[in-house]
């Protein structure tokens, strides 16, 4: 893993790689591919859920009155989709 302490997809196709034995480019690939799945799901609206890690769930919200904190003045917040993620029990509490 990176010294930044962020796991990257180039971290995920080396951990293939060394532990499956893939060439890089068929590690990359692979990676590439779950990837763009996981993507093409929720654009498509589905939600995605990967079992004993968690669940990416996309969420409707509905336009809504805000208040701009700095004037006080109230502005309308158009409607929007937004994705969340929840994660499993097990990752849950791996993560204690």
């Amino acid at each position: 893993m990176a010294d930044s302490g962020t796991l990257t997809r180039a971290d995920l196709a080396d951990t293939l790689n060394r532990q499956i034995g893939l060439s890089r480019t068929d590690s990359a690939a692979m990676i590439e591919s779950i990837l763009e799945h996981v993507t093409n799901a929720l654009i498509d609206g589905e939600n995605v859920k990967i079992s004993g890690f968690g669940t990416f769930v996309l969420r409707d919200k509905g336009q809504r009155i805000g208040r701009n904190p700095k004037t006080g003045v109230e502005v309308p917040i158009t409607p929007r989709r937004v994705l969340t993620f929840r994660a499993s029990q097990g990752m849950r509490d791996r993560l204690k």
